[in-house]
């Protein structure tokens, strides 16, 4: 598993380094004493997993996380203890109290080899693909597997995910350029709609196609973008 660790405290980084290194499956390939020297080793390096200290100078952690596009598995490392519970609360993979003990590090790791699959490095955010979503008091690590529908608001894109539908301040428009046009599709000006959880298309008005979600709402697909659905679909 490759890895990065971000924490402001050299020493800290220096013996959770220590410690990894005892673990022949770790590959460090990187630290980072603050959130944009991270956020540049994390795009350009594609980690499988992250240590990340919350509370650093300047941006925090989850300042850092909501500039990334595509999020690797986190693992919060912090000397306080309110933070833990907040980074339950947003669902990262674990989260390591400071000092790290050893036991800890190690049921970490398990956590981490039981449930995640390494990513491909693929420059598309596809299915398997993971984003951090902030809004206010709430944070959310979202799969783009879970998410059925985007849909356009001005500036900002609503994300649709089980019960809830936050914003995010970026364009529709560069949110298409990031995801894989085989499982995220442009329906129309306002929406991009996951074909995984399509449940049925009927012909609409002029030309047009009206796709039903699996969550049971209807989106209508533009004349134009109707017969690109039609090839991808074999319809």
């Amino acid at each position: 598993m490759k890895v990065i660790i971000v924490d402001d405290e050299r020493l800290a980084r220096k013996e959770l380094r220590t410690m990894l290194s005892g673990f022949s499956e770790v590959e460090i390939l990187a630290e980072c004493e603050n959130a944009q020297s991270a956020i540049e080793e994390i795009e350009k390096q594609k980690p499988d997993l992250v240590f990340l200290d919350i509370n650093m100078p300047g941006k925090d952690g989850f300042s850092l996380l909501e500039e990334l596009d595509d999020v690797p598995e986190i693992i919060f490392v912090t000397a306080y203890d309110e933070y833990a519970l907040k980074a339950f609360e947003v669902n990262a993979l674990d989260y390591l109290l400071k000092p790290v003990q050893v036991e800890r590090l190690q049921e970490a790791l398990n956590k981490f080899n039981s449930t995640v699959s390494i990513k491909n490095n693929s420059q598309k955010l596809d299915a398997s693909s993971q984003i951090f979503v902030k809004n206010g008091e709430r944070c959310w690590f979202v799969k783009l597997a879970d998410v059925p529908l985007f849909e356009s608001e001005g500036n900002y894109v609503r994300i649709y995910f089980e019960t809830n539908k936050p914003l995010i301040l970026k364009s529709l428009n560069n949110l298409e350029n990031r995801l894989d046009e085989n499982v995220f599709f442009r329906a129309n000006r306002k929406h991009i709609i996951n074909l995984l959880w399509i449940e049925s298309v009927e012909n609409w008005f002029n030309g047009g196609l009206m796709v039903k979600l699996k969550t049971g709402m209807k989106i209508e697909v533009s004349r134009r973008q109707a017969s690109k659905l039609k090839d991808m679909k074999s319809l």
